[in-house]
């Protein structure tokens, strides 16, 4: 078993810009008038190539993938329905289709020879990336990145023999970038040059490479044939690749030594970087820009448990990092969902607006309203069924909902069964069987094989290979040792014991783990900034200062949501330095009293309660009145401080506010209190699960003895936020520490 996101590889390239083609077989006939009104302003003409390779041949001596024909789909229906593009103008390669001739030839013929200086064109390419010997060694290591079309195979005595490979090389794509007739390019790349088959329960999207593998003869030739149409020396070559990318914006999946994934989710597979750009570009109310996208969706890959990698934007030195990201504005309101067709009363979705730790609370029970391009409602959608981001439904209102039109969460269904997922690793070896029927007597914890279904978290023993892989973070456990690893592989802080412990008896000292880790996932389930209704803000600053360290705040509750200066909905921080103390503003901005309680979770998925924190008043003591704010906590009344420590891992806060009074959650949380002695200040939850439910009762309007399957929950009754942050010098936990 080793390492997961944290060791990401990318595949960069001198200055690549690349091809791809395909498909635009997507039924387009009943396209609203709005939409068609889109169209119609949509000037310049766009144009984009989207490349999507799973079926690699399985003699190829590397792995096929999954996820990189879905990650078309979601570049397609985003550009088509956020950006307004024509589905004409969209041409896709996917599986055999995708081979380096089909590749290069339809970017000259699409790109090259249709784009006009001022048209908007859009690449992606999701599959395998590698390396080959560099002849001109424009790295120190002597190797040039390439993509891996589907006709690529590796040598067949490699990696005793090398050899030529058909890859495209960054020196081709280079040169094609170069060729593109406008300055409005953006290149998309969820590939990787280097890695492993596998970390984890996810696959990595990288052929082996290396001084070994050399480009084809074909490849040389077609270089230089575009030496030749461009007029560009070999010099001149050379010297222009290793400068800048050829034109446009180049954004990367991960760093040069990071690993992109093709990851598993609820149902279904893709990349994790393509399905949190296109999620966040959904979801955004104004002409975001390439770096703020970029910040804020590596944030989001960092904070989600199974990836670490951080995306990187190359620019042409004559584009800037603010211009809007595809280089052309929004034209459409954010999304949860779009309407694809309608047949009778029955309609099909496509929920690509939908937050990736949010996919099981949108199916049967969950309800979206159709809006016009005033932001008014015309109509609303119950689903009834989803597989992956595709979801069926009927009208409850049919006010003029046409194909084409966008959804926006009106209701979301929280099942009342969710479980929490843990994988078991192969390092388990002859305890797998017990291991997986110990974890089955604990109530809501799901265990399951590897390489399938997503996992929420990995149960394995700490190997050899493990540890040279994390060599760089301190106190590693010991060889042999039991506990959780995220789904890419990453430690979870405080979950291993001694090299001689049994698998029964480590999952029994698990199990309150276990358990706070179930509670934080139905709690996240919650998480709502991009679609509640309420307009509630919180802030994080350093203790007794004014710096906004960060901030979160509900998009669709604001007075103007429509501000193109608006900051993200839920940006993060990186890093707070060890030992600083810390509050948090919350603002209640409605019109109405709120019911507020405040949640932390730290690095090793403990739960503490920070708000409410007097534990012998009433419901009363959740209330945070119209028109109020709260400092948490109030130093001049409140007799504990919030202060970063250990251990090491990300800290996240939770800010939930109803408009329903949290009467199950508080007599939970006042029964844990009175057993611990404890009357007021922070509370720590062991066992938080039963707290959890109570809340979701109260959220919902649900009475303990109901017995619905899914607990509804409008965004006009709940607004749920998060903060998420680390600490430099290994301490990234937010712990209550006792006022002098």
């Amino acid at each position: 078993m080793s390492r997961g996101f944290s060791r990401r590889h990318f595949l960069q390239t001198a200055g690549a810009t690349l091809a791809a083609l395909g498909w635009s077989q997507w039924d387009v006939m009943q396209r609203s008038d709005r939409y068609g009104r889109l169209l119609a302003q949509s000037t310049p003409r766009k144009l984009a190539l989207l490349v999507g390779i799973n079926a690699y041949p399985e003699d190829g001596l590397f792995p096929p993938l999954n996820g990189c024909v879905n990650d078309v789909e979601l570049q397609y229906q985003l550009l088509v329905h956020r950006y307004g593009f024509n589905p004409s103008d969209i041409v896709t390669l996917t599986d055999e289709q995708a081979t380096r001739e089909n590749i290069l030839t339809t970017f000259d013929e699409h790109l090259i020879k249709q784009a006009q200086p001022d048209d908007v064109v859009v690449f992606h390419f999701s599959g395998h990336g590698s390396r080959v010997a560099d002849p001109d060694k424009d790295f120190e290591d002597g190797l040039n990145s390439t993509l891996v079309p589907v006709d690529s195979p590796l040598p067949a005595g490699f990696p005793r023999e090398g050899g030529a490979v058909n890859d495209i090389t960054g020196h081709t794509l280079f040169l094609l970038g170069s060729a593109v007739p406008t300055d409005n390019f953006t290149m998309v790349l969820d590939s990787c040059h280097s890695g492993g088959a596998k970390r984890g329960n996810l696959a990595i999207r990288a052929r082996p490479g290396g001084n070994g593998l050399a480009m084809s003869a074909a490849e040389l030739a077609y270089q230089a044939q575009w030496l030749s149409r461009l007029n560009l020396s070999p010099d001149d070559f050379v010297e222009k690749r290793r400068a800048a990318i050829a034109t446009g914006a180049a954004i990367a999946s991960a760093r040069r030594n990071q690993y992109a994934a093709d990851t598993p989710f609820a149902d279904f597979y893709a990349g994790a970087f393509t399905f949190v750009l296109t999620q966040y570009l959904w979801q955004q109310t104004g002409n975001t820009s390439f770096d703020t996208t970029i910040a804020n969706v590596g944030r989001t890959t960092t904070e989600l448990s199974f990836s670490n990698q951080i995306p990187e934007l190359s620019m042409a030195p004559d584009r800037e990092r603010t211009a809007p990201i595809y280089f052309t504005p929004k034209v459409s309101d954010p999304a949860e969902a779009v309407v694809t067709n309608i047949t009778g009363g029955e309609v099909e979705v496509w929920l690509g607006g939908v937050d990736p730790n949010s996919l099981e609370v949108f199916g049967p029970g969950a309800v979206l309203s159709g809006v016009d391009e005033t932001g008014q409602s015309r109509g609303q959608v119950q689903l009834t069924d989803r597989q992956g981001l595709r979801g069926r439904g009927r009208l409850l209102e049919a006010a003029g909902l046409p194909s084409g039109s966008l959804l926006q969460e009106q209701v979301r269904g929280i099942p009342t069964d969710v479980t929490l997922r843990i994988g078991l690793d192969e390092s388990l070896g002859a305890d797998t069987t017990i291991a997986q029927s110990t974890l089955a007597t604990i109530l809501q914890i799901e265990p399951l094989a590897l390489g399938g279904d997503e996992v929420h978290y990995v149960l394995g023993r700490m190997t050899a290979e493990n540890r040279q892989e994390l060599a760089d973070q301190p106190d590693l456990p010991a060889e042999g040792s039991l506990g959780l690893f995220s789904q890419g592989l990453d430690l979870v802080p405080d979950s291993y014991g001694n090299p001689e412990e049994t698998v029964t008896a480590a999952i029994e000292r698990l199990r309150p783990k276990l358990r706070s880790l179930l509670a934080a996932r139905l709690i996240k389930l919650t998480l709502n900034p991009g679609s509640s209704r309420l307009n509630l803000s919180v802030t994080m600053i350093p203790e007794a200062g004014n710096q906004v360290l960060a901030n979160a705040f509900t998009v669709r509750g604001t007075a103007s949501p429509e501000a193109d200066n608006a900051p993200p909905p839920r940006p993060g921080v990186d890093q707070i330095p060890l030992g600083t103390g810390i509050q948090f503003q919350v603002d209640n901005q409605e019109s109405r009293d709120l019911y507020l309680s405040v949640l932390v979770i730290d690095a090793t998925g403990v739960m503490s309660v920070i708000f409410p924190n007097q534990w012998t008043a009433t419901v009363e003591s959740t209330l945070l009145p119209a028109g109020a704010s709260l400092m948490l906590p109030d130093l001049s009344r409140d007799r504990f401080r919030l202060v970063t420590q250990p251990p090491v891992g990300t800290t996240e806060v939770l800010i939930v506010a109803s408009s329903n009074p949290l009467n199950n959650a508080l007599q939970g949380l006042q029964a844990i209190a009175d057993d611990t002695g404890v009357s007021s200040g922070p509370l720590g939850v062991d066992d938080p699960t039963a707290v959890v439910d109570g809340f979701l009762q109260d959220v919902s309007g649900m009475r303990g003895s109901e017995t619905s399957t899914v607990q509804p929950v409008s965004v006009t009754q709940l607004a749920a936020l998060s903060i998420t942050f680390d600490v430099v010098d290994g301490a990234v936990s937010c712990r209550s520490v006792p006022r002098c």
